[in-house]
């Protein structure tokens, strides 16, 4: 049997479950979750190998209209995952169906979506009775031309394994992309980052995530002893300094507690974890910054 290998981009709204449906495939977290919009802000590469079929999954940023410069490199991020796909997944929360909205999603991304092979994702049926996905799927079925129709609960994990039989039939015939034990395709580092990320999504006040970026300073592999990880949490205003740090530095001990454990379990050895807080302001509008550490990835770069 000759072997198959695609790229398949997922996109959606924030809070869609884009991120949930691709870690629900993996059975581990390779995007982040919470319940915040926006919290993917780079490509995720996920690369699934079943058999004879290795697929390439892409979780990208959240569809938003830009308010400023990141968010500008986000949809940038987003729209250059179509260049390189072979099928085009829009992930949809079904419990806030509107048929209007998505007949903006539709033309918005008209042209995408009619020279790719492309499914629309129902999530989160499970909020739903069954009587009201069924009057749904028909509604979606009349009113727009994609290929697939696929009710799921990423959550859940209810009708991942069809959702992934679906796509097999439309990868093309070709030669595996990467080995077939890999599954992600990002350095670790750029996991690490991602871990301690989340979990100050998950701590902190509503207005500081947003201006939160993690930098790793320093990932030291030791043969003896714990490996070594310098990250520096950088923030937009001095005055939310002190909310990251907390009282005697609570908050952010807790923090480096929290993220230490996810880390070390994530790369299967023990780490010695340092968290530091710097100010750089305004870092979401500078140009210079958001090209030195925001630079377009590709799922084939070093």
């Amino acid at each position: 049997m000759a072997r198959k290998s695609g790229f398949v981009s997922i996109i959606g709204k924030p809070n869609a479950g884009k991120s949930t449906l691709l870690n629900a495939i993996f059975g581990q977290s390779l995007s982040i979750v919470t319940a915040k919009p926006q919290t993917t802000r780079n490509k995720v590469f996920g690369v699934y190998t079943h058999d004879d079929i290795q697929i390439v999954f892409v979780d990208t940023p959240g569809i938003l209209k830009p308010k400023y410069k990141l968010q500008v490199y986000m949809k940038k991020e987003l729209e250059s995952s179509f260049v390189e796909t072979d099928l085009i997944v829009l992930v949809y929360d079904v419990s806030k169906y509107d048929a209007a909205d998505l007949k903006n999603l539709s033309e918005t991304y008209k042209d995408e979506f009619t020279s790719k092979k492309s499914f629309i994702v129902l999530n989160k049926i499970d909020l739903l009775t069954k009587e009201e996905v069924l009057h749904i799927i028909s509604d979606v079925f009349v009113k727009t031309k994609f290929d697939e129709i696929i009710p799921v609960s990423a959550r859940k994990k209810f009708n991942i394994e069809d959702f992934l039989k679906t796509v097999e039939k439309y990868i093309p015939e070709n030669e595996f992309y990467f080995d077939e034990k890999t599954i992600a395709t990002q350095p670790e580092k750029f996991f690490v980052g991602e871990i301690i990320r989340e979990y100050a999504l998950r701590l902190y006040k509503e207005e500081i995530p947003y201006s939160i970026f993690i930098e790793i300073e320093e990932f030291k592999e030791r043969e003896k002893g714990k490996d070594y990880i310098r990250a520096n949490i950088i923030i937009e205003k001095e005055s939310q300094k002190g909310i990251i740090i907390g009282k005697g530095g609570d908050m952010l001990k807790h923090l480096g507690e929290l993220a230490r454990k996810d880390i070390e379990e994530f790369l299967g050895r023990d780490v010695f974890l340092e968290l530091f807080v710097k100010v750089k302001p305004n870092w979401k509008n500078d140009e210079d910054f958001l090209k030195r550490n925001f630079s377009n990835q590709s799922a084939f770069s070093n």
